[in-house]
């Protein structure tokens, strides 16, 4: 009986390219998705939201609330020419972030600068501590 064992020597070199093809595949689907990270902090009176939106234009950022969800939509722009390496995306993007507590969305403040778009939500009265006087 013969047994062949150069199977198992071309299993590693099958794996690694597995994993390779599945690396190269999440590269570019990056390189086509455009995301942007953000920070969400909270004080006594508001929540303050930060998001990263290098090259993006304030004027292209649509900001929309609700109820129960703060909307952010933009748009990356792809840059003209051959990319020799690209590690931001490019394209639409969007994030929701979930209100756990009432916003006063009339006092709702918005600002972009240099590359991050911060937007204070303030806290809704009601849910704000209060001291409450003993007599």
């Amino acid at each position: 009986m013969v047994i062949d064992f150069s199977s198992l020597y071309e299993m590693p070199k099958s794996i690694e390219s597995l994993f390779d093809d599945f690396a190269r595949m999440n590269r570019s689907a990056y390189a086509r998705n455009a995301t942007a990270g953000l920070n969400i902090v909270e004080d006594d009176n508001n929540y303050y939201v930060d998001l990263l939106v290098p090259s993006v234009e304030h004027e292209t950022i649509d900001l929309t609330i609700s109820d129960k969800n703060l909307i952010i939509r933009g748009e990356v722009l792809k840059n003209a020419g051959k990319y020799f390496r690209q590690e931001r995306g490019h394209g639409s993007f969007q994030r929701v972030i979930t209100l756990n507590a009432p916003i006063d969305r009339d006092a709702v403040e918005a600002t972009c600068e240099n590359g991050v778009l911060r937007v204070v939500l303030p806290k809704s009265e009601a849910i704000k501590p209060r001291k409450i006087a003993i007599s």
